[in-house]
């Protein structure tokens, strides 16, 4: 496929990166037709083994033009083939599921209604969400484990055995999933693949175990509620593991409506998050997305009584670049005609500060 070279990935617009694309690029995607103006909206499927193994810089080079493709337009991509096997995962849900018998006895947890994911920033705004509309979910967070400030509170080994060792192996898989795709976009943009390693080596993410409750389903009909409400993420990228349930929806970038992002066996959900879309200068979008009621086959398919909703588990594991990281725009993503949008923050700075708002 021939491909232009002349600018820098950043600085390519829309009309010419599709016409680099081409329409085989997209061929394994996941159309979802906006019912409101007929626009496909896709989501890439994206076989990431290719990357992994490539023989040849060239390859490695197409994966990760995909990639950036995916994340400039979308925000989001279904990565297959990014070599956490299934029954790593499965563990990690079989864990997940007993733990929570008794969750205060891990650090963070965060019961239904204490959370209100939000675009707000103005505190009285986010505290009367919450207290009309809190999010429908319960949720558990580990971090690395030699914190020396927020410490990881396990269960004890006898209440559910296995469940440190199992999550701590979980925590450094996905961070090496994480350091691999991190590699791919450095490619995509025309950086030396191994920028950003010296910028996440902290490991200072977040896995966040997350447990939706059965609800009824008028409840979540009514205005502004949501299993978890209209949000975007703060980090660099998002690895969701999603269960059969589904619910996830994704704002389609120039319609404005949201579209579901149905679970794929097999598939990891990855998504730009606000501080890798302020380290390319919004070249990569950081999308809008919420999780609703799963579709009416999903709740007819199943035993729970009539009008409520199954209950659903993922696994979102939040990336994030070191804390002491100084988050600005790639000279590569900015020139006169496209100055930096955003002044330089510290990781640190602009996590702490999304989470004062959303919590108190």
């Amino acid at each position: 496929m021939l491909r232009t070279r002349v600018l820098p990935r950043c600085h390519l617009s829309p009309v010419v990166l599709r016409g680099l694309r081409g329409t085989a690029r997209w061929k394994h995607s996941t159309p979802v037709e906006d019912a409101h103006v007929g626009v496909p909206f896709r989501i890439p499927l994206i076989d990431f083994s290719a990357f992994r193994t490539a023989s040849s810089p060239s390859e490695r080079r197409r994966i990760a033009d995909d990639i950036v493709d995916g994340f400039k337009e979308v925000g989001f991509i279904y990565l297959t083939g990014h070599g956490i096997q299934p029954d790593v995962i499965e563990n990690v849900y079989k864990k997940d599921q007993v733990a929570w018998d008794d969750p205060r006895a891990n650090r963070g947890y965060v019961k239904v209604g204490r959370e209100r994911v939000t675009q707000s920033s103005d505190g009285e705004e986010i505290a009367a969400l919450r207290k009309k509309a809190p999010d429908a979910k319960e949720t558990m967070e580990i971090g690395r484990d030699w914190d020396p400030v927020w410490r990881n509170k396990w269960p004890e080994e006898t209440d559910v055995p296995g469940f440190k060792d199992t999550m701590l192996r979980f925590f450094q898989t996905c961070h090496e999933l994480h350091a691999m795709v991190m590699r791919s976009i450095a490619l995509g943009l025309d950086l030396q693949e191994d920028f950003f390693e010296n910028k996440i080596g902290q490991q200072s993410h977040n896995l966040r175990l997350l447990s939706y409750p059965p609800i009824p389903v008028r409840l979540l009909s009514e205005e502004g509620q949501a299993r978890a409400g209209v949000h975007s993420d703060y980090g660099t990228l998002t690895l969701l593991f999603q269960d059969s349930v589904g619910g996830l929806e994704v704002q389609n970038p120039r319609t404005q409506h949201f579209q579901p992002a149905p679970p794929i066996p097999g598939t990891v959900v990855i998504n730009t998050g606000d501080l890798l879309a302020r380290w390319s200068n919004d070249t990569l979008r950081s999308t809008l997305h919420r999780v609703v009621a799963p579709s009416t086959s999903k709740i007819s398919n199943t035993d729970i009584p009539e009008g409520m909703t199954p209950a659903r588990q993922s696994i979102a594991f939040f990336c994030n670049p070191n804390f002491d990281a100084v988050i600005e725009s790639l000279p590569a993503c900015v020139s006169a005609s496209n100055p930096s949008k955003y002044p330089p923050v510290t990781t640190e700075q602009y996590i702490v500060r999304r989470l004062a708002e959303t919590y108190d």
